[in-house]
């Protein structure tokens, strides 16, 4: 290898150990002191303070927010940039469809448990009755329920009275 080849493989590895260094943030922080990161720096820093931003011989460009891709996971981006009112309201927008949700679902989950709770009542009502139950079996065949198993049926009525009707 001539020195002329090894000179150029130099510079070349040498230009690309210092290209990373190129896509970096720098900005003074509220302390005065100089930060370093190949994040954007906190919303509340002020323009005049970003020294150099990634990119383009470090032109200065306003960073692009991404929408988020989800109600869930746009909380915590929302949250970090609370001092825009656009965002602050997508925020509480986020969080006021997940109550919504929470309750609409609590109240699906209340309504089927007051649902078997009459059913129950019902059953029960039923078994203590007297009368002659029948049902029908795997097989397809009628059975009707003795004493044994009209109790059992009770129990079990009674576990889901308890369970269900709160």
């Amino acid at each position: 290898m001539t020195r002329w080849s090894r000179v150029a493989l130099a510079a070349l590895i040498g230009l690309a150990v210092a290209l990373p260094a190129t896509a970096q943030w720098k900005w003074r922080d509220k302390r005065g002191q100089t930060q370093y990161s190949d994040l954007p720096p906190p919303p509340g820093v002020p323009e005049s303070d970003i020294l150099q931003r990634p990119g383009a011989g470090g032109a200065r460009r306003a960073p692009v927010a991404t929408a988020p891709a989800s109600a869930a996971s746009a909380a915590p981006l929302l949250a970090a940039r609370a001092s825009d009112p656009e965002l602050e309201a997508r925020r509480k927008k986020a969080e006021q469809e997940v109550a919504d949700k929470k309750k609409a679902e609590d109240a699906k989950i209340a309504a089927t448990r007051a649902d078997n709770c009459v059913r129950a009542k019902d059953q029960l009502r039923t078994l203590d009755s007297g009368i002659r139950i029948a049902r029908v079996d795997a097989k397809g065949e009628r059975e009707v329920l003795d004493d044994a198993a009209r109790a059992a049926e009770g129990r079990r009525m009674r576990d889901v009275i308890a369970s269900e009707c709160k």
